[in-house]
C-alpha cells in the first residue's frame, strides 16, 4: 500500500472515530428537552458527556487537519465549496461549548433553559453539517479542468447532500439515546431505552437510503459487505434493547456508523472529490496527495501521537464509566 492511499484509509479512521464519538455526544444534546423533564435530569444528561465532549472534537480537529497536510487539493476543493454549512459547524460548536461551560454558572431557570436552547441548536446543526459536507465529497462537485468549483456558493448543497445531513443527524439521535440508557439511571435511562427502541428503525432508515444511493451510483461488490451489515446491526441494536443489555446495543449502533463509512469511503476510492461536470476533472487519491516527504513525516508523527491520544482518551471514559442519576445531582443548585 502507497502513501496516499495508506492516508486516505487513515483520514477514513478519523473520520469513523468522530461520527461514532461525537455522534452521541451530539444526540445526548439533541434529546435535551425530549428526555430531560426538569433541571436535575438534565444536568444527569449533561454530566453524561461531560467529561468527554470537548475531546470528542479532536476527532474532528485531526480529520480536517490531516485532509488539509495529506491531500491539500482535496482539502481546498472541499472546504471552498462547502463553506457555508463548515461555518454553520464552526459556529454551533462554539455556541455549544460556550454553553456547556456557562450553563451553571447563574442560578436561574431562565439562564439555564436559555444556555439550553443553545446546546439542542449546536447539537442538532453540526451533524446536519457534517453529514452534508461528507455526502458533498461523495457525490462531487461541478468542478471544471481547472480545479475550480463552477456554479455558485451553494453548490455542495443538492437533495443528496441533504439527505446525508439527515442521514447523519438522524443516526446521532438514536445513538445519544443509546449512550444515555447505557450511562443513566433511573427514569432517564427507562424513557432514553424506550425512544430508542422507537425511533432506531426510523432513524436508521435514511442512512441506509444513503448507503443504497451510492452503491447504485459508485459502489463495488465489496461494498455491498458494509451496506448490508448495516440494517442487521441496527436489528442486532433494537434486539439487545429489548433484552435490556443497552452497552451491547451501543456497540451494534457504533457498527451501524463504522460499516457506514467504510462503505461511503470505499465507493468513493481511489477519488477524493468526483466532479459532476466531467469525470475527467476528478481529483484522485493520487493527484490530491501531498509530496512523498510530507506523507513519511505525517506517518512518524501519527505513529508516536496517535497512540498517546489513544490511550488518554481511552482511560477517560474508563474513568467515567459508570452511571448517574438525580441522585448524584445535589439538590441546591450549584454550577456544573
Amino acid at each position: 500500500m502507497d502513501l496516499p492511499t495508506l492516508w486516505f484509509c487513515v483520514i477514513t479512521l478519523f473520520w469513523l472515530g468522530y461520527l461514532f464519538l461525537e455522534g452521541f455526544d451530539f444526540g445526548v444534546g439533541m434529546l435535551l428537552p425530549v428526555l430531560g423533564r426538569d433541571d436535575t435530569e438534565r444536568r444527569v444528561m449533561i454530566n453524561t458527556i461531560g467529561p468527554v465532549w470537548d475531546g470528542n472534537e479532536v476527532w474532528l480537529i485531526v480529520a480536517v487537519g490531516a485532509t488539509f497536510a495529506a491531500f491539500p487539493a482535496w482539502y481546498a476543493g472541499l472546504f471552498s465549496a462547502a463553506y457555508l454549512p463548515v461555518l454553520v459547524l464552526l459556529l454551533a460548536l462554539i455556541g455549544r461549548g460556550v454553553a456547556f461551560e456557562y450553563r451553571g454558572k447563574v442560578d436561574s431557570a431562565r439562564w439555564r433553559a436559555n444556555w439550553d436552547r443553545v446546546i439542542v441548536l449546536g447539537s442538532w446543526l453540526p451533524p446536519l453539517a457534517v453529514g452534508l459536507v461528507l455526502a458533498t465529497t461523495v457525490f462531487g462537485l461541478p468542478i471544471d479542468a481547472d480545479g475550480d468549483r463552477v456554479g455558485s456558493a451553494l453548490a455542495a448543497v443538492r437533495w443528496e447532500t441533504v439527505l446525508g445531513g439527515v442521514a447523519i443527524a438522524a443516526f446521532s439521535l438514536v445513538h445519544g439515546a443509546a449512550f444515555l440508557a447505557l450511562k443513566t439511571d433511573g427514569e432517564v435511562r427507562h424513557r432514553a431505552r424506550a425512544f430508542a427502541l422507537r425511533f432506531t428503525p426510523l432513524a436508521l432508515a435514511p442512512l441506509v437510503g444513503l448507503l443504497l444511493l451510492v452503491q447504485w451510483r459508485d459502489g463495488l461488490t465489496w461494498t455491498l459487505v458494509p451496506l448490508l451489515l448495516v440494517p442487521i446491526a441496527g436489528a442486532v441494536a433494537v434486539a439487545r434493547l429489548l433484552a435490556g443489555r443497552e452497552g451491547q446495543a451501543f456497540a451494534a449502533l457504533g457498527t451501524v456508523i463504522a460499516a457506514a463509512v467504510v462503505a461511503l469511503f470505499g465507493a468513493l476510492y481511489p477519488e477524493v472529490l468526483p466532479s459532476t461536470l466531467d469525470a475527467a476533472n476528478s481529483l484522485t487519491v493520487a493527484d490530491a496527495a501531498s509530496s512523498p516527504y510530507t506523507l513519511r513525516v505525517m506517518s512518524w508523527v501519527s505513529l508516536f501521537g496517535a497512540p498517546a491520544v489513544l490511550v488518554y482518551q481511552g482511560w477517560t471514559y474508563w474513568v467515567f464509566r459508570k452511571r448517574i442519576g438525580t441522585h448524584h445531582i445535589p439538590k441546591v443548585h450549584t454550577p456544573t
